[in-house]
Order: C-alpha cells, then structure tokens, then sequence
C-alpha cells in the first residue's frame, strides 16, 4: 500500500511541458503564408465566376492516352462542354487532361486547378483557364464552389480523397446536394459493397448517405443524371458553397 501511495504521489507532482517562447523571425515567416493563401481565393473567385455552370472531374494521373480511361475521360469532357457545362480538372496527366482535351474540343471553357507539388506534376495543354495553387484546401474550395456536379472516374488515393470531401460536405449540410456521379461501375463496386457492408452495418452511415451516390457507364448517361437531379431540385445549377460557409471554416 504504501509503494502504491508513493507512485501515486510521484505521478500526480510530474512536470508539465513548458510551451517555448514564439520565435519572431519564425512567426513572420509563417505570417506571410496568410497572404499566399488570401492570393490564391481572390484569383480563384475572380477568375473562375464566370464559369458557372460547370462539372468537376476527377480521375488518375497515371493513366496514358491509349489507355480506355483515358479515352472516357475525353469523350466525357467532350459531351459536357458541348451541354453547356465549362469542365474543370486538377489540370494534371492521364484522365485529367483527357476531361480537359474533350472540353477543349467542345463549345465551354476547359478550367485546370493546377498544383504545386514536390514531384513536379505536368500541366496539360487544354486550359482555356489555368490556375496554379501552393495548398490544397484553397485549391478544394474552388472543385467545390462553382460545381453543378462531381464526376469520378477511375483513381487512386487523390481521387478517394476528392470523393470523400463532396460526400462529406453534403453529408454535413457543408455544401448544397449536387449529382455525385461514379463512372465506370465494375471499378467502384468493391468500394461500395464495402460502404453497404462495412460502413452502413456498422452505423457509421445512413442509407441516405448511400444515395447520394450514382453510377453511369456513359458520357451521355451523366449529363442525363445531372439534367434529371436539377429538373427534380428547385435551385439552379450554380454556386453550392457561399461565402458564409468558407467563413465557417470549410
């Protein structure tokens, strides 16, 4: 008893981590990102207004121009520009750039969110509209803001992670309720057998937050599902996040 009394006694006096003192120059430095980050709004939201109506899509850099998905991608850009919505990509390879070259070709702008990263990634050619971001979440919040509709093609982690963040604003009220398309069913059906199996059985979602979901095979079948939701919805197809929820800290 009295070991256990001394222990106790010896963990309850345990010092505490000092907080360090802020180093100025360092605090200045860091300051400064503040002004990057408020550059990169401004130039999104004046450059990418106008663009309205328009569809974000997402999908791997690492597929080549032979690859089927690829050709998807531009035949998918293609069918959504000449329906009247401008296209925006990351502004990357693979099935970003083949969105961007299928819009380019077609009669609405073709927009690239472009981004800064350690392996330099190469920006596409077919950007009527070209923005280059330092962070991701400035560069999330322009996918999100000006979209009528998510469009998913095959990808890997980047992609997941696009997905999850639309899903998760609905989810939460965070963003409007807009058209969240997954293209190409065989390669998503393992995830979404393991949303209902997993996820859903377990109660970490909603049967609601499954139908939130679509799958369509062709081009033609996503502007379809994206004109019959706003035919069904009673507000146009424009901006979903305004500026109070950005304020909100989205």
């Amino acid at each position: 008893m009295k070991k256990e009394k001394s222990q106790s006694n010896t963990q309850s006096h345990t010092t505490r981590p000092i907080t360090p003192m802020v180093n100025d120059s360092s605090l200045s430095r860091e300051s400064w990102k503040i002004f990057q980050i408020m550059a990169e709004f401004v130039e999104g939201y004046e450059r990418l207004v106008h663009i309205k109506p328009s569809v974000s899509i997402f999908g791997s850099a690492r597929t080549h121009p032979s690859h089927p998905y690829y050709k998807l991608a531009v035949e998918m850009g293609e069918h959504l520009s000449n329906a009247g919505f401008s296209v925006v990509t990351g502004g990357g390879p693979g099935v970003m750039e083949g969105a961007n070259k299928g819009a380019y070709h077609g009669s609405s702008l073709s927009v690239g969110l472009n981004i800064e990263l350690p392996a330099h990634e190469i920006t596409n050619q077919y950007q009527d509209i070209s923005l280059r971001f330092r962070h991701f979440f400035t560069r999330k919040v322009m996918f999100v803001k000006y979209a009528s509709a998510y469009v998913v093609l095959p990808g890997g982690f980047g992609t997941l992670d696009e997905l999850a963040e639309i899903l998760s604003l609905i989810q939460t009220n965070k963003a409007r309720r807009i058209p969240v398309i997954l293209v190409h069913p065989p390669f998503w059906r393992g995830l979404f057998e393991w949303f209902q199996e997993t996820l859903l059985k377990e109660e970490m979602i909603d049967n609601e937050d499954l139908a939130l979901i679509t799958f369509a095979n062709e081009p033609k079948e996503v502007v379809e599902a994206i004109q019959k939701f706003y035919e069904e919805t009673p507000h146009a197809p424009t901006t979903l996040i305004e500026e109070s929820d950005i304020n909100s800290g989205i």
